[in-house]
C-alpha cells in the first residue's frame, strides 16, 4: 500500500524545489559558462602564439634545418610557458619543447594534426601520456605556394584553468548554499502557514470518516478556511442526524428480518447475494456471512434454484415454485420472487422469499393418502357386504349351504369394519388425550407389562410355533401409562408374529442408559425395504397391501404404536432390511 504523507510534507518540498532547482541550474550553467570562457580564451592565446612563430618555422622548414627548428621550439616554448611542436606532413616530429624529437613517435594520427591537414585549425583537449596531465592542443598547417610543408602545434596545460575554475565553483557553491538556506526557511514558513489549517481540516475529516460526527473544527483566520470549516461542521451535524435515522431504520429492519420464519434473500442483477436473513441461512445450513457477497451458483448448488433465479431476474412479474433441496435431508421450499428496486424506482435485483413447506406438503400427502386409504379400507368390506346381501336377496336364501357361507363372509367383513372403526377411535382418543395432557404417567415396572402382552399374543405365536424370548430386569421402572404401553407392546408383538416365519423366534430386550429405557422387539421375518421405513407409521400405509389384508391387519397398528409412545413422551424407531427381519425399539426417557 502506498504510504501517505501529511500535507506539509507535500507543500514544503514543492516550495523548496521551486527555489533550489533554478538556483542549482543557474550554478551549473554559470560554472559551465566560465569554463567555456576560459577554454575559449586559452584557444585564442594558443592560436596567437602559433601565428607569431609560423613564419620563422616555415623558413626553417624550407631550409630543412631540423636542428634550428628544435632549438626554436625549446627556446620559445620555455619563454612563453607553452609547449611547441613542429611536425612534417608525414607525421614525423621535427622539434618539441619538452622532448627529443628523435625519441617521439609519429604524430600523424593525432586528432588536431588530422584536422589541421585539412586546412582548418585543429583544436583538441586530452590527457598527455608524455607530460602526465591534461593538455589543450592547437595545430595549424604551414604551406608554401599552396603545398603543405609542416604543422605547427602549440599546447598548454589546462590544470591551472581547472584550478581557477575550482576556486570560482567553491565561491559560487557557497553563495548557492546561503541562498538555499534562506529558501529553505522561507519555504518552511510558507508551507506551515498554508498547510496548518488544511491539516486541521484533514484531521477533522478523519474524525468524521471514523464516525465521530460530534467533533467540530476550529475557526481559522482566513475567510476561505473559516467558511470551509463551518461548512464541514454543518455537514457533520447533518450526517449525524441522518446516520442516526439510518441506524434506527436498519435496526428495525434487521429485527423484522431476524424474527421472520421465512427466509429472505436479496440478489442483484449479477446474481450476487447482497442481503440474507438468519432464517434463509438456517434453511441452507450456513452462516449469513458465508452467503453474503457470493454468487448464487457458488453459494447454493441447486440447478433448479439457480434456474428459478435466472428466470426471476428476466421476468418483471413475481414468480412462485416449490423446489426440492437435498442439503442434509430432502427439503421442499416454497420459493417466491419479487422485483427489488432502489429509491428512484430502478430495478436493481430480486427479493427471494423461502418458506419450508416440507412438513406441510407431507401432511397434505398424508391427508390425501389417509382419505383415500380409509375410503378404500371401508369401501372394500362394504362392497362385499352389499354384494353378498344382494346375492342372498336374489334367491341364495333358498340354498342353506350357500346362504350360511355368504352370511359368514358378511360377518367377517363386518368384523373387519368394526376393527377399523375401533382402531380409528383408539387413535382419536390417544391423540386427544395427548393434546389435552390428560394421559397419566406413573412410575411402573416394565416386566409385568411385557409379560401381559406376551400372554395375550402367545396363542397366535403357538399356532406358528414361534418362540418369544424376553430379557428384562425385574427392577426396571420408568414413568408411563401402563394400559397404553401394553397396547403398543401387543401391536408390535402381533406384527412380529404375522410377518415371522414358522418355527422362528422373537426376542424382546429391555435396557436402560443414563437418559432412557429402550424396549426392542426383534423378529426374523421377511423384513422391510429401506424406502418404506420413513412412512411405516402412517395410517393405513402398507408395505404389501394384499399380504397385510390376507393376514387380517387394519393398517393402523403401527400408527397406534407411534401415537401411544409419543403420548408417553417417547419415540419409536425401526431398523430393517428384506430377508433379515425387523427391529422395532420404543424409547421412553426418564422424567423428573
Amino acid at each position: 500500500m502506498k504510504k501517505r504523507y501529511p500535507l506539509f510534507w507535500k507543500l514544503y518540498p514543492l516550495f523548496l524545489l521551486t527555489v533550489l532547482i533554478p538556483l542549482l541550474a543557474f550554478g551549473q550553467y554559470a560554472s559551465f559558462s566560465m569554463r567555456r570562457f576560459f577554454l575559449d580564451q586559452t584557444t585564442t592565446n594558443l592560436e596567437a602564439r602559433a601565428n607569431l612563430l609560423k613564419e620563422q618555422v616555415a623558413h626553417y622548414l624550407l631550409a630543412g634545418d631540423e636542428k634550428s627548428i628544435d632549438l626554436l621550439c625549446k627556446h620559445a616554448g620555455k619563454s612563453s610557458n607553452t609547449r611547441i611542436t613542429v611536425i612534417d606532413p608525414s607525421g614525423k616530429v621535427l622539434g618539441d619543447t619538452e622532448k627529443d624529437p628523435g625519441e617521439m613517435e609519429n604524430h600523424s594520427d593525432r586528432p588536431e594534426i588530422v584536422k589541421a591537414m585539412t586546412g582548418e585549425t585543429g583544436t583538441f583537449t586530452r590527457y598527455s601520456a608524455t607530460l602526465k596531465e591534461s593538455m589543450m592542443y592547437l595545430a595549424i598547417l604551414l604551406t608554401e605556394n599552396g603545398k603543405p610543408i609542416g604543422i605547427l602545434r602549440t599546447s598548454v596545460s589546462i590544470s591551472a584553468i581547472e584550478s581557477q575554475l575550482e576556486k570560482i565553483r567553491k565561491r559560487t557553491s557557497l553563495g548557492v548554499l546561503v541562498v538555499a538556506l534562506l529558501a529553505t526557511l522561507a519555504s518552511l514558513f510558507f508551507s506551515r502557514r498554508v498547510s496548518r489549517p488544511l491539516e486541521q481540516i484533514r484531521e477533522g475529516a478523519e474524525h468524521f470518516a471514523k464516525g465521530n460526527l460530534a467533533y467540530r473544527l476550529p475557526v481559522f483566520a482566513s475567510s476561505e478556511t473559516e467558511l470551509l470549516a463551518k461548512t464541514m461542521n454543518n455537514m457533520a451535524a447533518n450526517l449525524n442526524d441522518r446516520m442516526q435515522t439510518i441506524i434506527r431504520q436498519r435496526n428495525e429492519l434487521e429485527a423484522v428480518l431476524s424474527s421472520m420464519l421465512e427466509g429472505v434473500t436479496a440478489i442483484n442483477l449479477e446474481e450476487t447475494i447482497i442481503s440474507v436473513n438468519k432464517a434463509a441461512a438456517r434453511i441452507f445450513h450456513q452462516e449469513p456471512s458465508e452467503l453474503l457477497n457470493r454468487s448464487v451458483q457458488e453459494a447454493v448448488r441447486n440447478p433448479d434454484f439457480q434456474r428459478f433465479i435466472r428466470l426471476a431476474l428476466l421476468d418483471e412479474n413475481p414468480r412462485e415454485a416449490d423446489l426440492s433441496f437435498y442439503i442434509k435431508d430432502e427439503t421442499l421450499l416454497n420459493t417466491r420472487s419479487a422485483p427489488l428496486k432502489n429509491a428512484k424506482g430502478d430495478r436493481i435485483g430480486i427479493l427471494i422469499i423461502l418458506n419450508d413447506v416440507t412438513r406441510l406438503r407431507r401432511l397434505e400427502i398424508m391427508r390425501r393418502d389417509f382419505a383415500a386409504n380409509v375410503s378404500h379400507e371401508i369401501k372394500t368390506p362394504l362392497t362385499a357386504i352389499k354384494g353378498f346381501t344382494e346375492t342372498l336377496k336374489s334367491g341364495a336364501l333358498n340354498r342353506p349351504e350357500e346362504a350360511a357361507r355368504f352370511v359368514e363372509i358378511i360377518e367377517n367383513h363386518t368384523n373387519r369394519l368394526i376393527a377399523i372403526i375401533e382402531d380409528l377411535m383408539k387413535l382419536s382418543i390417544i391423540e386427544q388425550s395427548a393434546d389435552n395432557k390428560t394421559i397419566m404417567l406413573t412410575e411402573s415396572r416394565v416386566l409385568p407389562i411385557l409379560s401381559a402382552a406376551i400372554k395375550i399374543c402367545r396363542p397366535k405365536a403357538a399356532e406358528k410355533e414361534i418362540r418369544i424370548l424376553c430379557s428384562c430386569d425385574e427392577a426396571l421402572t420408568v414413568k408411563l401409562n401402563e394400559a397404553l404401553i401394553e397396547q403398543a407392546f401387543v401391536n408390535l408383538l402381533d406384527n412380529a408374529i404375522k410377518y415371522s416365519e414358522p418355527a422362528s423366534s422373537i426376542e424382546i430386550e429391555a435396557t436402560k442408559n443414563d437418559s432412557e429405557v429402550s424396549i426392542a422387539f426383534q423378529d426374523h421375518g421377511i423384513g422391510i425395504g429401506r424406502e418404506h421405513l420413513s412412512r411405516l407409521f402412517e395410517r393405513f400405509y402398507r408395505v404389501d397391501a394384499s399380504r397385510s389384508r390376507k393376514l387380517g391387519g387394519t393398517g393402523l397398528g403401527l400408527a397406534i404404536v407411534k401415537h401411544i409412545v409419543i403420548a408417553n413422551a417417547g419415540k419409536v424407531t425401526v431398523e430393517s432390511s428384506p430377508g433379515k427381519g425387523s427391529r422395532f425399539v420404543i424409547h421412553i426417557p426418564f422424567q423428573s
